[in-house]
């Protein structure tokens, strides 16, 4: 008898409720076996991409630090032609207006996109769905049509 997995010899003389249950297991399988490479394809890249998360947040620690001793730098700077308290000061107030100007950026680019919802993609999912539908109420329609002209000619 011929391997399940090809299908030739053993399927000549297997009834239709065989070749289905084997068809569904071996559908179930391949199901099963695709999600399981999945899994294991995704568990490597979350690994790479949490290393490359770290670095970055390394990255990003060591950058804010470099910012706040730049801004230390321009305090002592202005420092040198007006008093020390003025010059923390200008630096100061120019950092919270740059602040400002970033959050007021942010959040209007926040109201920009609209919904958190996939619109687009529900959008798509139900014009398929009324596709499918249209298509099964099509064939019911031709079915039950088909059968009320074959029991006129009966008649």
């Amino acid at each position: 008898m011929a391997d399940q997995r090809t299908g030739s010899a053993g399927s000549a003389g297997a009834s239709t409720a065989e070749l289905l249950a084997r068809v569904s297991d071996q559908i179930s399988r391949l199901v099963r076996d695709e999600v399981a490479l999945a899994r294991l394809e995704m568990t490597a890249k979350v690994k790479r991409v949490g290393t490359g998360v770290a670095l970055l947040g390394g990255a990003l620690v060591i950058a804010v630090c470099g910012v706040a001793v730049l801004l230390a730098t321009l305090v002592l700077l202005l420092a040198l032609v007006m008093p020390a308290w003025l010059a923390a000061l200008i630096v100061t107030v120019a950092l919270f207006a740059v602040a400002g100007l970033l959050a007021l950026l942010g959040r209007s680019a926040m109201r920009r996109v609209g919904s958190p919802m996939p619109d687009e993609a529900i959008d798509s999912v139900k014009t398929d769905l009324h596709a499918v539908t249209g298509v099964i109420q099509a064939r019911r329609n031709g079915a039950s049509q088909a059968a009320q002209m074959n029991g006129r000619g009966n008649t």
